[in-house]
């Protein structure tokens, strides 16, 4: 009895317990499903637009879409740069069963080299295999034509056309125009820093060089995106949005191609520059750099070999001499140094000096003469016969008399040492000496007999063609300085009038203090440059139909020793002296502002003359006689 009851309370403990656990249990569920649902209710609730979110990322794709590029035109409306579809063969490797065995069949029909093979399975590590990868650039249309008819024996292989830029001038406009190439890491990364890279996600090409870098960003415009839904492989199923990208804005240079042409012929492939102004507003008419290149090999990726033969080319045919080739300016500055001494007070449009041939620093201990370019002197000039026969002792009195101080600052007023101000990025400030600058350079004191050559163009001064141009155009109108500039206009293509809209003109401050009169004696001077009895460049301009102003220099490569002469059929070719040479016609009322150097040519009025005059007489004659023959027709 009683071994039956402690089993009866054995037992009630047993089914408490199990009763306690129970409801701990029933407890327990009960809290999971309610952490289960509030979970449920928090994914499926509070971070349901969240999740949503998520979701359409993995399922809706951004694809951005590449604006097309705007086009470049000539004053005139010829197209100077513009956009041509490139055929280009790719193959999808998910549908091609054998893309080895694909690949030989193709090159029974098609020159197919092992370069361009192994350049096509490198991509395709890097490319979905579902996506295209291009095997064949360029193709002919002859190559279009042999696959287009078998294109039924490849599945998977197709001939795709993209937009890719062309100059049709090939390398008379390269250092002007520039060229377009693949965008690198470089690129990548300036466009990072200046926050545009977002705008470039669909963009292969930039602008690298010449106006396509510096307007890059109106002639590129804005990308534009399409929302696709693809599936779970990354396939594209529908396009659910479509925006599309705005192209970039044409623009309009102040070129004429046709003289840009001319001007290139006259060059020859011989070393130098040409430039060519409108000297109503210092537009760039022509601006040749010789020797050039071709800038359509750049755009589809040139050769490791072809681009080291252009680097290592001794001419240099990568340099824009026109705006970073770097040289004594020589006697081209005589006019400027005329005009600066005239308002200064160190002489007047009536002093005279006697030009024996040389020339001493006055009271100096030194005896070293400095010498004319002619042996015998010139006699007794005035500041227009000093211009007309260019005589070098006049302008050592007179660079003494001025002083480097105050010849420095008047030449940085005409744009010497000074950027001009071209809408181009290459482009060098040259130097104009000064006292502080010699003293960080060469860590010694300025001396007398360093303004001496300064007083020619020569010794420590050195200039661009482009910023020989801007000087004379600052002459030409009398003391105004205004920017040299190649754009004209834009065209906003987006615009149901695409009215162009003109380019503002860059201007610095004006020359103030000047007399015309001054302005009107240096411009005489160079008149009788042409056209005097003992005028440097007078047998160029005989007989011409217009009244021209020019000055020219011979620039020194190197520097002679006491003593020695000079004889260019004895020198080495590359150290012969420059020629140099600028000009404007007609005199009254100027029409074009040339000029020009010349590489290792020779003295400026024998070899710079004949040429500036051809080009005179292509303006200002030529093209007459011909708009005159259009009239009468």
């Amino acid at each position: 009895m009683r071994r039956k009851r402690s089993q009866i309370r054995d037992y009630t403990a047993e089914a408490k317990l199990f009763a306690r656990r129970s409801i701990v249990a029933f407890m327990g569920i009960i809290m999971l499903v309610g952490i289960l649902l509030a979970n449920l209710y928090y994914i499926q609730v509070d971070q349901y637009q969240d999740y949503k979110t998520r979701s359409n990322d993995n399922r809706i794709k951004v694809v951005p879409i590449a604006p097309n590029r705007g086009l470049i035109y000539d004053r005139n409306g010829k197209l100077l740069a513009s956009n041509r579809p490139v055929y280009s063969l790719e193959i999808t490797p998910e549908k091609v069963p054998d893309v080895a065995k694909t690949i030989e069949s193709l090159r029974q029909i098609l020159p197919i080299t092992d370069e361009q093979i192994a350049a096509f399975q490198k991509e395709r590590l890097h490319i979905r295999h579902y996506k295209p990868v291009p095997l064949l650039t360029q193709l002919t249309n002859e190559q279009v034509a042999k696959f287009s008819v078998n294109q039924y024996k490849f599945p998977g292989v197709e001939i795709t056309a993209a937009l890719k830029r062309y100059y049709p001038y090939g390398s008379v406009l390269t250092h002007v125009l520039g060229y377009v190439s693949r965008i690198n890491d470089r690129d990548i990364l300036r466009l990072t820093e200046e926050d545009k890279v977002s705008n470039y996600q669909a963009t292969r090409d930039i602008g690298k060089l010449g106006i396509e870098r510096y307007y890059e960003d109106v002639l590129h415009g804005t990308s534009g995106y399409q929302e696709v839904e693809v599936n779970s492989r990354g396939r594209v199923i529908r396009t659910l949005k479509y925006v599309p990208p705005v192209p970039g804005k044409d623009i309009v240079l102040n070129l004429d191609i046709n003289l840009q042409q001319y001007a290139f012929k006259l060059m020859d492939h011989r070393r130098g520059s040409i430039i060519i102004l409108d000297p109503e507003d210092n537009g760039v008419l022509a601006m040749v750099s010789s020797p050039s290149y071709d800038p359509n090999a750049f755009v589809h990726g040139i050769s490791g070999k072809a681009y080291s033969k252009l680097l290592n080319d001794p001419n240099r045919p990568l340099v824009n001499r026109a705006t970073l080739g770097i040289y004594p300016p020589a006697s081209t500055v005589k006019p400027f140094i005329a005009v600066s001494a005239l308002t200064e007070g160190v002489i007047t449009p009536n002093t005279t000096r006697n030009d024996p041939g040389i020339w001493y620093i006055p009271h100096a201990r030194s005896h070293k003469g400095y010498r004319d370019w002619s042996r015998w002197g010139h006699g007794v000039v005035d500041v227009k016969k000093a211009l007309e026969e260019s005589v070098d002792t006049f302008f050592y009195q007179v660079a003494f008399d001025l002083g480097i101080d105050r010849l420095s600052t008047w030449m940085n007023k005409f744009g010497f040492g000074e950027y001009t101000g071209i809408d181009l990025h290459e482009e060098s400030s040259a130097n104009m000496p000064t006292r502080d600058w010699k003293m960080s350079r060469h860590r010694t004191p300025w001396y007398q007999g360093d303004t001496i050559p300064v007083g020619i163009g020569q010794g420590y001064w050195t200039a661009t063609p482009m910023q020989i141009a801007k000087a004379l155009s600052v002459l030409v109108s009398h003391g105004k300085v205004r920017a040299p500039h190649l754009l004209r206009a834009t065209i906003d293509k987006t615009e149901s009038t695409q009215k162009p809209v003109l380019s503002p003109i860059k201007t610095f401050p004006s020359i103030e203090g000047v007399k015309d009169s001054y302005w009107e004696l240096a411009e005489e001077g160079m008149h009788l440059v042409a056209t005097g009895s003992r005028g440097t460049a007078r047998r160029a301009f005989y007989g011409a139909k217009y009244e021209a102003a020019v000055k020219s220099g011979t620039a020194q490569v190197y520097g002679l020793k006491e003593g020695e002469k000079y004889n260019a059929s004895e020198v080495a070719e590359h150290l012969r002296d420059h020629a140099l040479l600028m000009g404007f016609a007609p005199l009254k009322d100027p029409k074009i502002i040339v000029a020009m150097v010349l590489e290792n040519a020779g003295g400026g009025s024998g070899i710079g003359g004949p040429i500036a005059r051809q080009i005179f007489d292509h303006v200002l004659v030529d093209s007459t006689d011909s708009s005159n023959k259009e009239d009468k027709k």
